[in-house]
């Protein structure tokens, strides 16, 4: 159990994939405007991430690994995760609409979404078993929720602040998550005291 926690952990703040990996920056820059979007969007990249490593992980031990053809990892990990986006892309439209149309063009952007193919790699990286790789990929998803959530909210407080016009836009967005992400440093080391 202690290292499931661990796990988790790291990947809520240690190991935070948008804060301290960079990786899923375009949804993050791109969707975190208003909250409602940024939840729906975190929402998919978890159930995304958690079942496309469900689903990758015994392809790659029964089938890649068994038969030396690691080599096709990556395309075979891409076709995944890209028929599970098209999964939740027909759930949303069908029955949330609004949501479905908020999100946009980001939705499809899952499938090329670098924090979801990292998330699987990293796994195999870390040579995580089965139960430890689901665990970390919801632990992923969820610090990615955490970096959206906390980013939305600082973005919502941004429209009501004065910000001087050569700063407006993409530069202030740029100046808010580059010091979003610094505020996780903090954390670095923790986890290894926390669970020793």
């Amino acid at each position: 159990m202690k290292i499931f926690m661990f796990i988790i952990f790291t990947g809520l703040l240690t190991e935070n994939f948008v804060l301290a990996k960079f990786l899923g920056i375009c949804p993050f820059l791109g969707v975190s405007k208003k909250l409602n979007t940024a939840m729906g969007m975190s929402a998919a990249v978890i159930f995304v991430m958690v079942l496309s490593t469900a689903v990758t992980y015994p392809i790659n031990e029964k089938l890649l690994v068994k038969y030396n053809m690691e080599y096709l990892q990556t395309i075979v990990f891409i076709l995944v995760i890209a028929a599970l986006v098209q999964l939740v892309e027909t759930v949303l439209k069908k029955y949330m609409k609004p949501l479905y149309n908020a999100l946009g063009i980001y939705l499809p952007l899952i499938t090329t979404n670098c924090a979801v193919l990292g998330v699987v790699f990293l796994n195999l990286e870390k040579n995580f078993t089965y139960t430890q790789s689901l665990v970390n990929s919801f632990g992923a998803g969820v610090g990615f929720m955490l970096a959206m959530f906390m980013f939305a909210g600082v973005r919502e407080r941004m429209e009501s602040c004065d910000i001087p016009k050569g700063l407006q836009g993409l530069p202030i967005t740029l100046i808010s998550a580059s010091l979003t992400s610094v505020s996780f440093l903090g954390f670095g080391g923790i986890a290894e005291r926390l669970f020793k």
